[in-house]
């Protein structure tokens, strides 16, 4: 099993960079960000010290790759992107789930070419609430391109612990990608991986930006991001791209504890994160420079305190609820 990093560790969501997309005719891209602006950012956080960049093929529908792949090109990284759903780029649309074994290696070949590489360091399995039974075989065709060497390891983005279980004993297995967050701890999913040794790449590690201190309850967002779109896993906004009621009381119940130590918002945040263990690598995301600045100085303070830790437990209580496709 690969080593988790012994420092703590922060990477990139690439989402917020890639452009518009669509299921059907929803929007589900982010519409904070030019995606001219994308290639500023991604070398920013280079600048940074951040050298992690998560993307997908279902970002921008192909789109989010290729900004990524462009602005990476000669440029040592760590990339790890996601498989599974099949996607038109001309419409940029997702159009689907795909489960077929078989296209593993057109999915890989794709990516590849969208990326300008030759290899990538890790690729996901995108598709959160996937029956074990039906993953099985497409985390065996992972195998076999770690064996082929076109890829350096694979894993699955999922917030089942069931799912996170199922993957015990795999060879090539390195990453498992899940939501988690000051207001959602994940324990569940994170205790049935814990003897695995991976690295658990945290995406939503700033609640889309609440806990960044971009929103509150008087702001939201524009009507055609993907965080107003009233799907069943939004939790932090409403159906017009409002901070909800609920969220915003958490945030003002911890916002001091979480800036302890002259810390910012999201600094505090992150810090909760790897107060967890150096396994975990949050992936935030960024629409300006400034954010990816922010975000990187985090890595100076890192964990917060046990103490302080603590206290915020005893605000937000541990989130019981059923895992949904966050």
């Amino acid at each position: 099993m690969p080593t988790p990093p012994s420092t703590p560790t922060l990477g990139l969501g690439c989402w917020p960079l890639s452009g518009p997309m669509y299921f059907g005719d929803l929007s589900i891209g982010y519409a904070t960000t030019d995606p001219a602006d994308a290639p500023r950012i991604i070398h920013a956080a280079l600048d940074h010290g951040i050298t992690i960049f998560d993307t997908a093929a279902a970002y921008g529908a192909g789109r989010g790759e290729r900004i990524v792949g462009d602005a990476l090109k000669g440029r040592e990284a760590t990339i790890i992107t996601k498989i599974g759903l099949d996607i038109d780029e001309g419409t940029q649309r997702i159009t689907g789930e795909n489960t077929d074994p078989a296209a593993v290696s057109p999915a890989i070949d794709a990516a590849l070419s969208r990326l300008g590489r030759d290899h990538i360091d890790t690729v996901l399995l995108h598709l959160n609430s996937l029956a074990p039974d039906i993953a099985a075989p497409i985390f065996d065709a992972l195998e076999a391109e770690v064996t082929a060497g076109r890829i350096g390891g694979y894993g699955w983005s999922t917030d089942y612990p069931d799912n996170a279980a199922s993957l015990s004993g795999r060879h090539g297995l390195t990453a498992i990608e899940h939501c988690m967050n000051v207001f959602f701890d994940a324990h569940l999913l994170r205790e049935a991986a814990a003897d695995q040794g991976l690295s658990h790449y945290i995406r939503s590690p700033l609640a889309m930006g609440l806990l960044a201190g971009r929103f509150d309850a008087n702001s939201g967002v524009a009507p055609d991001d993907v965080r107003a779109s009233d799907q069943s896993w939004m939790d932090y906004f409403d159906a017009d791209g409002n901070v909800t009621p609920e969220f915003a009381g958490k945030l003002e119940a911890v916002r001091e504890l979480l800036q302890t130590g002259g810390r910012t918002l999201a600094q505090g945040a992150l810090g909760w994160l790897w107060a967890h263990g150096t396994q975990i690598v949050p992936v935030p995301g960024a629409s300006k420079v400034a954010q990816v600045e922010d975000n990187a100085g985090a890595l100076s303070f890192g964990p917060l305190p046990e103490a302080v830790m603590t206290e915020i437990a005893t605000l937000i209580p541990r989130d019981l609820s059923p895992p949904r496709d966050r």
